[in-house]
């Protein structure tokens, strides 16, 4: 497991780079604390903003923000951040091409005991829709902070989701990253499983298990949804039987759905979609959930081996 989370490594970038750019600013909804941010606060004041329980008027202050020259990171629970604020995201940020990174904290089912109001399993599709708008959902802390460093860089808008608790490491500090490009982790022949987010550590589990049993299975750590690294789905759907997609979201206008899109063009294959249902999640923790729909390691490798065989009928 890591020893911090993703929105802590978040702040850290954050507190760098505001250590040597006055111009980089943080909003937060009510939610320092939530979001890690509380150290930034403290150090630069002046260059945070609190703008209360209010997720509409915190996009668009950042977005005002942004077009007077400042480089913002607006963060709050990913589950009202997309769905609240979702025109102000829209017109703000994404119409107006404004420097503002929106960071969707505790994402997915990380909120689980508090039930669905607090799930953010609608949020890929939603921001993935509006122009102009990148989303990123990085799987560790090492990832993260790459991430983080790249869009400091550049004044395109994007959406970050991060997981709530820490997320296993599948990186290392020395870990190879370019912006929009996947990170293939393995090669397999049989299936190449493609994950986003907190998905990515149990898909590699999976895969090493179904290693141990012949099967070969290859691993895509798909972090960029939009814009999607379209070159590595395609070489994984013309060197793989069939595709495995995974995702804590909506099986509706994710990761799925998008890696089906571009297969179904480009090369067409078997595309599975493993991820929540359609329909009223239960209330537990994040791996009662994930246990629950079968977005574990195990589960995983059960879908993969079903895929295979469901083939060879």
């Amino acid at each position: 497991m890591g020893t911090i989370s993703n929105r802590e490594a978040i702040c850290e970038v954050l507190l760098e780079a505001a250590r040597k750019d006055p111009d980089v600013v943080v909003a937060c909804s009510d939610s320092r604390g939530s979001a890690s941010l509380a150290p930034f606060a403290k150090e630069f004041p002046q260059q945070f903003v609190e703008l209360g329980i209010a997720e509409q008027n915190l996009v668009a202050v950042s977005a005002g923000l942004a077009a007077c020259g400042k480089k913002v990171f607006a963060a709050s629970p990913a589950s009202f951040l997309s769905t609240r604020s979702y025109e102000q995201a829209k017109v703000d940020v994404a119409y107006s091409r404004t420097n503002v990174t929106l960071v969707g904290i505790s994402g997915g089912v990380s909120y689980g005991a508090l039930g669905m109001t607090h799930h953010s399993c609608q949020d890929i599709a939603a921001f993935c829709a509006l122009p102009d708008m990148r989303v990123y959902l990085p799987c560790d802390r090492f990832q993260t902070k790459k991430l983080i460093q790249e869009l400091l860089t550049d004044t395109d808008p994007a959406y970050v989701r991060v997981s709530r608790s820490a997320s296993e490491d599948v990186y290392g500090e020395d870990m190879e990253f370019t912006l929009n490009r996947a990170n293939v982790l393995s090669r397999g022949s049989d299936v190449t499983i493609i994950a986003c987010g907190e998905m990515v550590s149990p898909a590699r589990e999976a895969a090493r298990a179904l290693e141990q049993e012949g099967i070969s299975a290859g691993v895509i750590d798909m972090y960029c949804l939009k814009p999607m690294d379209e070159e590595a789905v395609i070489e994984a759907a013309k060197n793989s039987k069939c595709i495995l997609t995974v995702e804590e979201h909506s099986p509706y206008g994710g990761l799925g759905s998008r890696v089906a899109q571009i297969v179904s063009a480009g090369c067409p294959k078997r595309v599975v979609n493993l991820a929540l249902p359609d329909g009223h999640l239960i209330a537990g923790s994040g791996p009662e959930v994930f246990r629950e729909y079968g977005l574990t390691a195990e589960g995983i490798a059960a879908k993969a081996r079903q895929m295979l065989a469901e083939s060879r009928i």
